[in-house]
């Protein structure tokens, strides 16, 4: 099996297991009950109002894509790495019966909650389908808007995807991703298998995202909001992955955080962001 498909699998385990647990935590952050990482990673009330609720208490993301976009009725919206489908109901519900929303996830456990929640929301415009996002299952300049939340830093091969980006949307059509990126990462870090899946180890930088993004042919490019993480906030996520192995954002091999050196840490803080990155595709 090739590097990349072994990231992809780990990271497809862990998502499966983190959307069994009763409680979870936003990538990067303290630990909170299911359902209030929705509110912390910027949702309004008014986007969650009538969408199922577990739809809301999986929510992985680290931001909220569609607070800055301008997804307007009859669009077509494709959300990469779906997950339980938060996203893909609330752009369902601004793309209206003219429009159309598309979810693409690997994970079956992930997609079997997704398809259950779009039942449960009686939206009849939202499709689940199940592929990769380096090779996405949709036909070339047929989208709108190319949304996803904090689910490009876990890929192993990011060119694939802002090359997909650029493929599937239509000439003068957007993104809006919401994103992990980091700086000077030390090798302990890059390495660590549970970092990775905690959208830590594989970010890359502000830079490099952006000169990816224009490297697949994208204009645009600009960031339109950061969530800088401190040393607090980094603090609480180490010590409740050791004291609550269960109930992480991403289970995984917990027991190699407990090598991890404090001080290098504390090196991280301010390195690591969320941020809202907004292109568009010529035309």
């Amino acid at each position: 099996m090739k590097a990349s498909d072994k990231k992809r699998r780990s990271v497809s385990e862990a998502y499966a297991k983190a959307v069994k647990a009763e409680s979870r935590q936003s990538c990067c952050s303290g630990p909170v009950p299911k359902g209030v990482a929705a509110l912390l990673a910027g949702y309004t009330s008014k986007d969650l109002e009538s969408l199922p609720a577990d739809a809301i208490k999986n929510s992985f993301g680290c931001g909220n894509p569609l607070a800055f976009s301008e997804v307007k009725e009859g669009d077509v919206v494709l959300d990469l790495g779906s997950g339980a489908g938060i996203d893909i109901l609330i752009a369902g519900k601004k793309a209206g019966a003219k429009g159309k929303a598309i979810g693409i996830d690997m994970t079956d456990e992930m997609i079997a909650r997704a398809k259950e929640n779009i039942a449960a929301s009686g939206l009849k415009n939202v499709e689940i389908r199940k592929g990769i996002i380096e090779d996405l299952p949709v036909e070339s300049s047929s989208v709108d808007w190319v949304i996803s939340n904090c689910v490009i830093n876990l890929s192993p091969e990011k060119q694939k995807v802002f090359k997909e980006i650029a493929r599937v949307l239509k000439p003068g059509g957007k993104m809006a991703v919401s994103d992990i990126v980091a700086e000077d990462l030390p090798p302990e870090i890059k390495n660590s298998e549970w970092l990775y899946n905690s959208c830590i180890a594989g970010a890359i930088s502000e830079k490099e995202y952006i000169g990816g993004l224009k490297a697949a042919g994208l204009v645009d490019v600009q960031v339109k909001e950061r969530l800088v993480y401190d040393l607090p906030m980094l603090a609480a996520f180490v010590k409740s992955e050791i004291e609550n192995p269960s109930a992480g954002c991403c289970p995984g091999p917990k027991e190699e955080i407990k090598d991890i050196d404090p001080k290098m840490i504390e090196s991280l803080a301010g390195k690591i962001w969320s941020a809202k990155f907004y292109a568009k595709k010529p035309g």
